[in-house]
């Protein structure tokens, strides 16, 4: 047994085999490559960047989701149907002396008996989107069929400026600013 050592003769002697146990170099090697994968999993896979903590987007109410479909389809839109509280049309609105102001009235149709009453807006480069909302006194309660009118100012995110006013629920313009 040329160039054995006597440990491998005292061995091979007494019928004991050496069981084979990894370098330290593999053994690093190992661990690095297990401490590698556990980072990637940690980290969403490495893949997109993920935020902790941020509550989910918030879901668009109807007047919404209607102000940009008139925004994406303008000028080709169709009324909504149905009478929504949530989106009331409009009786009116009052032609500002300029189109620098930033400030606007508008005529809101709402039910005799709702207890309160206003207007949404949502603004673009070219359009300004608005609607009447009512809220009934008691809505299981009884109530007559009349039409209240009054009027309310609409405070704009910048000046009119040549921009259309177009009224939500029944998709026609109100007057070109």
């Amino acid at each position: 047994m040329r160039g054995t050592t006597d440990q491998q003769m005292s061995m091979a002697r007494t019928g004991t085999t050496r069981h084979h146990t990894p370098t330290r170099g593999r053994t690093l090697a190992t661990v690095l490559a297990m401490a590698a994968a556990g980072t990637v999993a940690l980290s969403g896979c490495g893949g997109d960047t993920q935020t902790v903590g941020t509550a989910p987007p918030k879901k668009k109410d109807p007047f919404e989701r209607r102000a940009d479909q008139i925004a994406r389809d303008w000028p080709k839109v169709s009324p909504v149907s149905g009478r929504k509280d949530a989106m009331l049309p409009l009786a009116g609105a009052d032609r500002p002396k300029d189109t620098q102001v930033k400030e606007i009235t508008v005529t809101v149709g709402h039910g005799g008996c709702d207890a309160r009453y206003g207007v949404h807006t949502h603004e673009t480069k070219d359009l300004i989107v608005i609607s009447g909302w009512g809220k009934p006194k008691d809505p299981d309660g009884m109530c007559t069929s009349q039409l209240a009118t009054d009027k309310v100012k609409v405070h704009l995110k910048s000046e009119l400026d040549g921009r259309k006013v177009v009224d939500a629920a029944t998709g026609k313009q109100l007057l070109k600013g």
